[in-house]
């Protein structure tokens, strides 16, 4: 599966979150294996609200300092 646009990938992001728990950053992880594209392109159909929270989980795992911004 191709995705046209960022709101399909969003959504089939979101659907991993809710039925498997974990974090933002694994389901969009485990949508690149599963339609085998690199996660270089899956940035691309990233919104700005999966993108902060993707942020809040890097600070929160120590993985981004607090307060650093992604680049956009």
């Amino acid at each position: 599966m191709i995705f046209e646009d960022s709101k399909k990938f969003v959504t089939e992001v979101e659907e991993y979150v809710k039925q498997n728990g974990g974090g933002y950053i694994e389901a969009i992880l485990e949508c690149c294996e599963k339609y085998k594209i690199e996660p270089k392109v899956a940035a691309k159909f990233l919104t700005k609200p999966i993108i902060e929270k993707i942020q809040a989980e890097g600070e929160d795992f120590n993985l981004l300092p607090k307060g650093a911004r992604l680049p956009i």
